[in-house]
């Protein structure tokens, strides 16, 4: 082999040096690659950033009523100074709500709740569905078949529609919501592990491990599953969207967040009807919404390709 061959087998397909570079850097150089991603993590540093400083950006308390503060009314339209609002007239950006609250500080406030709801319950839902995942693809046999059934008959329910069951059963509430939303989505973290478990444990540093005398948990905890989480932190990732959505949902119908919490699928729901009248108080939740859904998504989508060699000659 040349010199010049030898640089370019140090290279991977997107011209990464290889050369005492561990996976997780590799990663990292070929998502920054990615512009959908870079777009992705964007937003989501800003949405990160207003969550951690709402108290103190937010221009009044989320759940303070301006009756009698200023001069405002019920559902008053945006006011920006900037943008010709008269200087006698007290500015509210994104307007006044139906309980004639200042709308912003309450979008601002949101932004905590909805990354503190997607997090808790995708991470709640990953933990139990890789246990289930990793025991039904390590054992196999009747373990396999109890566990896979039980995540078939999940599975087998619209997830919105079983939330919706499942919050009903245990009452409104944005705490029973989350259960409910961590529950439906265990399926698909246990049917991602369980693949990724039965693709690893056939691989030879196992056998050497199961030759060698290791045990059943330090094979599987400390061999397998290390080595079967890729594809979980990318379902991760595009869950988390998924289960702001499905909060969302169940807020807006009422079964999730309950008023006053500044939540933005509550804040949509006590404003539906007014689409119309003030259109304001439900475009700004829903683009809230929206940007928040899109980021993680672009940011999974990213995730995916920099940990696929497969798809690295196909993303741009």
């Amino acid at each position: 082999m040349t010199k010049k061959e030898s640089k370019a087998a140090k290279l991977d397909a997107e011209g990464i040096s290889l050369k005492s570079v561990s996976l997780w850097q590799i990663t990292w150089r070929r998502l920054f690659r990615r512009k959908s991603a870079i777009i992705g993590m964007v937003i989501l540093g800003i949405l990160v950033l207003i969550a951690l400083t709402a108290q103190w950006i937010a221009p009044y308390d989320p759940f303070q009523v301006l009756i009698g503060i200023e001069p405002v009314k019920q559902r008053q339209a945006p006011c920006i100074h900037l943008l010709g609002c008269p200087e006698d007239q007290p500015e509210h950006i994104m307007g006044i709500d139906g309980n004639v609250r200042d709308q912003f500080s309450r979008l601002l406030y949101g932004t905590r709740l909805s990354l503190v709801i997607g997090l808790s319950t995708v991470s709640f839902a990953i933990v139990i569905g890789t246990v289930l995942g990793a025991l039904s693809g390590y054992f196999g046999g009747w373990v396999d078949t109890v566990i896979m059934r039980v995540m078939d008959v999940l599975l087998a329910f619209p997830s919105l529609l079983l939330a919706i069951a499942i919050v009903t059963v245990l009452g409104p509430g944005l705490v029973n919501a989350l259960l409910a939303i961590g529950i439906v989505s265990i399926p698909s973290y246990a049917r991602v592990v369980r693949s990724s478990v039965i693709t690893v444990r056939e691989m030879d540093f196992v056998s050497a491990t199961r030759a060698m005398g290791g045990n059943s948990y330090e094979i599987l905890f400390k061999r397998i599953l290390p080595n079967a989480l890729t594809p979980l932190i990318v379902q991760g990732t595009l869950g988390i969207a998924t289960a702001i959505l499905d909060a969302a949902a169940l807020s807006f119908l009422g079964l999730g967040a309950q008023p006053p919490t500044p939540e933005w699928g509550s804040m949509l729901g006590s404003e539906r009807n007014q689409v119309f009248t003030a259109p304001h108080l439900v475009f700004y939740p829903g683009l809230a919404i929206m940007l928040t859904v899109l980021s993680f998504n672009l940011l999974g989508d990213g995730l995916r390709d920099a940990l696929d060699p497969r798809l690295a000659h196909t993303s741009g």
